[in-house]
């Protein structure tokens, strides 16, 4: 079971702020795709993932990265700070 928590823009398209899955999904990507084939809300959210960035159990991580042994996968937009 993995934890998947959305933040800022992506929890409004998708509508819940996390939610607990079963998954088959391999990588980030592989989650990505399985999310996006479920409803069009999810397709809406991760349309343009040069705009997502994702974090594995508060790591950052890129969408080729495994999720083998990962108990929670955060989506986000960028940060941008000074």
């Amino acid at each position: 079971m993995i934890e998947v928590i959305y933040f800022a823009w992506l929890r409004e398209r998708i509508g819940v702020p996390r939610e607990s899955l079963q998954t088959e999904a391999l990588t980030v990507a592989d989650l990505v795709a399985e999310l996006s084939a479920r409803e069009e809300r999810y397709a809406l959210a991760f349309g343009d993932l040069a705009s997502v960035r994702v974090a594995l159990d508060q790591e950052l991580a890129d969408f080729d990265a495994p999720l083998a042994g990962v108990r929670e996968v955060a989506f986000f937009p960028p940060m941008t700070g000074g």
